[in-house]
């Protein structure tokens, strides 16, 4: 096996097509839109700071939908920061905060380890029942700037690890 081969894009663009192989990945399509967000004065505690050292310190969380069946459903990833891996998740047809409840109830070991819980200013991560998990546990809150997807990266890069690889080209017809 050789190692250290430098080439350009464009060889193995003539690589890739010469052995009929398509790439997954695709180019950001960022487009900032203006939405109804929580304009709640919560801090961003996280500050783009995702290199963590303990496990289990910081959790950061976000939202994405698939289709399933003819409707689409939404799915909720809850990361641990220090190694990327998905501790929690849930999947229902509704964006609610009943969604985020559940895939904390998915959590194996004790939810007081967890100091900090980031996501952007959905409804769904700022309310009454999320409030309480978080006061229950003594869990900070941390949400992103307004408007700007960089802040809650680890979970923006996850969903699109997870559409790529795992939803992009299936359909799925049912949960189960």
């Amino acid at each position: 096996m050789r190692k250290d081969i430098i080439l350009s894009r464009w060889k193995i663009r003539f690589l890739m097509i010469k052995n009929n192989l398509v790439s997954k990945y695709t180019k950001l399509k960022y487009r900032n839109h203006k939405t109804m967000v929580n304009n709640d004065q919560i801090s961003n505690v996280l500050n783009r700071q995702f290199n963590n050292k303990k496990p289990n310190e910081v959790v950061v969380s976000d939202l994405t939908y698939v289709q399933v069946g003819v409707k689409w459903h939404y799915i909720c990833l809850l990361i641990d920061l220090f190694n990327r891996e998905i501790i929690g998740y849930s999947a229902e047809p509704n964006k609610t905060a009943e969604l985020v409840q559940q895939a904390f109830h998915k959590i194996t070991w004790p939810l007081n380890k967890i100091t900090l819980f980031h996501t952007d200013r959905g409804n769904e991560f700022k309310n009454k029942i999320i409030d309480e998990i978080l006061i229950t546990f003594n869990i900070k809150r941390s949400l992103s700037a307004k408007g700007c997807p960089y802040d809650n990266a680890v979970a923006e890069t996850t969903y699109k690890t997870f559409k790529t690889e795992f939803i992009k080209g299936k359909k799925f017809e049912n949960l189960t």
